[in-house]
């Protein structure tokens, strides 16, 4: 299944990188307006994942539990990578959104929005260098617990095409994950961080086209599938 999952990234990336040619980190005003909406709510969406947190946690699955092809960077060190899911490719699930309603509210009001995920990331944990499939869409990241090293900058470090990211308290980034990527914790503390997967904007109309068809297939198997 992991050799298949390849095969078909790899292919699936290769069409867009071929027509798309934009910078690893992207403008939310150009492709992404409605992360206003997010950033002015965080401290509201930070309460609600802190809940999660508290009240649930060890039924949150782990990311390799959701995808198991994933098991190469979700479960590389034993330490936990774990996502709440409250929309998977325009497949709502409705338990958890019921769980985090101001969030579940803003994720309604914006309709490029096509995968919602609360992000848990254990103290410590490292997520290896890999790289996403699907060029069609882009990665909305907004900080919400995220804790500090002894100089008071954010201690979770993302890599993206070899360039550092530091993403705090209520900070976001836009980026395009088919670009090589990983993430360390480098703290005692979990990293609780809100993940979109947004619909990427200013397309060719046969990439849009095809986009629509994937993503719809991806939304038919999250429900065929089940999402936990």
């Amino acid at each position: 299944m992991s050799l298949l999952y390849d095969l078909s990234a790899n292919t699936v990336r290769r069409i867009y990188d071929a027509r798309i040619n934009t910078p690893p980190v992207l403008d939310t005003g150009v492709y992404f307006p409605d992360a206003s909406k997010f950033t002015a709510g965080w401290q509201a969406i930070r309460d609600e994942a802190l809940a999660i947190a508290a009240q649930r946690m060890q039924t949150v699955p782990r990311f390799h539990e959701i995808m198991p092809a994933q098991a190469p960077i979700s479960a590389n060190d034993g330490k936990d990578w774990r996502l709440f899911v409250l929309k998977v490719y325009g497949t709502d699930i409705d338990k958890n959104l019921a769980a985090c309603p101001q969030l579940a509210q803003i994720i309604a009001s914006s309709p490029d929005v096509l995968s919602a995920s609360l992000s848990f990331l254990a103290p410590r944990k490292h997520i290896p260098r890999h790289r996403g499939p699907f060029r069609g869409v882009l990665r909305y990241q907004l900080g919400l617990s995220v804790p500090t090293d002894a100089d008071g900058r954010p201690a979770a470090v993302l890599s993206l095409n070899d360039e550092e990211h530091r993403v705090g308290d209520g900070q976001h980034l836009l980026w395009d994950d088919t670009y090589p990527h990983e993430v360390w914790n480098n703290s005692d503390d979990m990293r609780a961080v809100l993940l979109l997967d947004v619909r990427r904007q200013h397309m060719p109309m046969d990439l849009r086209m095809l986009s629509s068809a994937l993503i719809a297939s991806v939304g038919m198997f999250a429900r065929f599938r089940g999402v936990p």
